[in-house]
Order: C-alpha cells, then sequence, then structure tokens
C-alpha cells in the first residue's frame, strides 16, 4: 500500500482527491490537512510515500514547502495554476494535476507513483537483507529476517529479534523509512511489527509469540486493510 497524504486549503478540493484515492485499491490515506505546517507534523510522525500538494495556500505555499524541505517522498502537485509546472517539475515533483483534476488524469499519477514505490521496494529488497546498529560500544548486525518488532522509547529504540533484543540510540521513524514497506508496518506511535510475524490480530492488539503489541485506532484501518484483507480466507 502506498500511504498517503493530501493537502490543500479547500475542503472540497482534499474530498474530492480523498474520494478518487478510495477508489484506487493501492493507495491508502493516512490523512489530510490544510497547509504544509500541518504536513510538516504528519511526516515527523511517520513514514508518508506520496504527498498530493496545492501550490496557492494560506501560511506557506507548495513551492516554498518544496523548496526548504529536504528528503521528501514522492509529491504529485495540484493546482489550478500551470504556470507554476515548470518550477515544480525542476523541484522534482513526480507529476502536475491541474484543477479541475479528472479521475482519469489523476489514475494516470498515481499508476506512476506505483511504478516508482515498485523500483525502491525492489531496491530495498536486494539492500536490507541486513545491517549493523550501534549498541553501547559495539556494532551488532541484524538481518531482517530475523526482527520480530521495533519499540520506540523515550531517547533510543529496542529491535526485537528472533535471537535477541538489541538497544541503539536511533529514531523510530528514521528506523521506519530504511525498513522495507512490503515487511513491516506501523501499527502504533511507538511500535514497528514485521508482517510475517504476526500471530493474531485483535481489535486493539497484535499478538507476536507471547507479546501483546497495542494496535492504535489511527494505523487499525491500515493494518487490517494491508495485512489481514489480501490473506483472508472467505466464505
Amino acid at each position: 500500500m502506498i500511504k498517503t497524504v493530501i493537502v490543500d486549503d479547500e475542503p472540497l478540493a482534499r474530498e474530492g482527491l480523498s474520494n478518487y484515492a478510495k477508489e484506487v485499491d493501492f493507495l491508502t490515506i493516512v490523512d489530510t490537512c490544510e497547509n504544509p505546517l500541518e504536513l510538516s507534523e504528519i511526516l515527523d510522525q511517520q513514514t508518508i510515500d506520496l504527498i498530493f500538494l496545492d501550490i496557492q495556500m494560506s501560511k506557506m505555499s507548495g513551492i516554498d514547502f518544496l523548496k526548504i524541505t529536504k528528503n521528501l517522498p514522492m509529491v504529485i502537485i495540484t493546482t489550478a495554476y500551470p504556470s507554476y509546472a515548470i518550477e515544480g517539475f525542476r523541484l522534482n515533483v513526480l507529476d502536475y494535476l491541474l484543477k479541475p483534476i479528472t479521475f482519469d488524469r489523476f489514475v494516470q499519477a498515481v499508476q506512476k507513483a506505483k511504478e516508482q514505490f515498485i523500483l525502491k521496494s525492489n531496491k530495498k529488497n536486494t539492500e536490507d537483507s541486513y545491517f549493523f546498529v550501534k549498541c553501547e560500544h559495539k556494532y551488532e548486525k541484524i538481518y531482517c529476517n530475523d526482527i520480530l518488532y521495533i519499540q520506540g522509547l523515550q531517547n533510543y529504540v529496542a529491535i526485537h529479534t528472533t535471537k535477541g533484543k538489541h538497544i541503539t540510540l536511533l529514531n523510530l521513524k528514521d528506523i521506519e523509512e530504511k525498513l522495507n514497506p512490503q515487511h513491516f508496518i506501523r501499527v502504533h506511535k511507538s511500535y514497528i511489527i514485521a508482517i510475517t510475524k504476526i500471530d493474531t490480530v485483535i481489535s486493539h492488539e497484535i499478538q507476536i509469540q507471547n507479546t501483546s503489541i497495542p494496535l492504535s485506532r489511527n494505523y487499525r484501518d491500515q493494518v487490517l486493510k494491508t495485512v489481514v484483507e489480501e490473506k483472508l480466507w472467505k466464505k
């Protein structure tokens, strides 16, 4: 699933894009917001794969946000002003949607995003079989297949694996960005879990071996859609 945020100061524009996104099975809307300042807060809290970004907004324009923000995910510009197209592409946006946006043009843009997302995921598949983290005065090698879940604590994270626990001074969001989204998913502001290690999903928690991990209401729908529905046997 491609985790998406819609940024536009017009409620009808946000609603229209949200309705379009709900018709596309590989998109999941994480949030919608009115301006780039709200977007920054979302990006600080979790990993986003795709942003639909309006240009003309109060407080800060979309172009100014692109100029001052580093390490952004894929961005599709949405605007009523074609004059911004050249500047947008100079800032490496993925596509440019001119309002009023038709559904056909929307699908064309998100298909391009899907192709980029798959390329990035495939690259991670070849690169993330293992990594090193610094634990006190040594560097520990961790195989991705061994990870059960990762817990974010006050100033560090605990990486729980089949072979033990590793404590390291890293940020949970930074770790999430480096992990393959096809294999790991955020289920709570303080927890990332390995999808293949899940034993049971309950309304408010997830069981991995003998550990109960909280499932936040904010992530529940996304978890059920990504983890359960695609593998659910129905009558």
